[in-house]
């Protein structure tokens, strides 16, 4: 019966990616294309990995974090108001991510496969964190939030709490809560400015 709550995480991460992807859309959001991007190849290839080392239920939810972003990424290029200019850092990071995910194909072991889907998914979300911390007026907390809470859903249907099932799960746990502390904590300090100067 627990298993069925990785689907109630899953449904939760979608809502919170479909009022992203509206924002995207409207130009209220602006992703970081490098971010989402590698956001989407990663954990992909981490379900894969999961499910030939017998990962069931628990891969639905890294899943749904490589998914959701390939859905953001590709609603990116409808409105030309929602482009994030990339930088050098930026290139940098999604050079690096993309170095990971070359390394686990030389390796082809589950474990090692997890390792470097997880140094290609924080490469590809540092750029994001720093943009979310700096510029939080450019990012919206609800799809990090809903991929929160998919990701703790993982945790209720693991078997044997093996690296294989646990390592991309608790990653994403803290990397969305580090998501969205960097967004509320740019956008205290917003409303502070905005105080001190009214």
């Amino acid at each position: 019966m627990l298993q069925y709550i990785v689907l109630v995480g899953a449904a939760a991460q979608f809502v919170g990616i479909f009022i992203y992807i509206k924002g995207v859309i409207k130009g209220n959001i602006k992703p970081n294309k490098m971010t989402w991007l590698m956001w989407s190849i990663a954990p992909l290839i981490a379900t894969a990995a999961a499910l030939s080392a017998g990962v069931r239920w628990a891969a639905i939810p890294v899943f749904m974090s490589g998914f959701g972003p390939l859905l953001v990424f590709i609603s990116s290029f409808v409105n030309s108001k929602s482009y994030w200019k990339l930088e050098k850092f930026d290139y940098f990071c999604g050079a690096f991510s993309i170095l990971a995910l070359v390394l686990w194909a030389i390796t082809k072991q589950p474990a090692i496969a997890i390792i470097f889907a997880i140094a290609s998914d924080a490469s590809a979300a540092l750029p994001t964190i720093i943009k979310s911390w700096k510029h939080p007026d450019s990012e919206r907390p609800e799809a990090f939030m809903a991929g929160l809470f998919s990701a703790l859903t993982s945790f209720f249907v693991l078997k044997t709490f093996s690296f294989s099932e646990i390592a991309f799960p608790a990653y994403l746990v803290l990397v969305c809560a580090t998501l969205i502390i960097a967004g509320y904590r740019g956008r205290i300090l917003s409303n502070k400015l905005l105080l001190n100067k009214g």
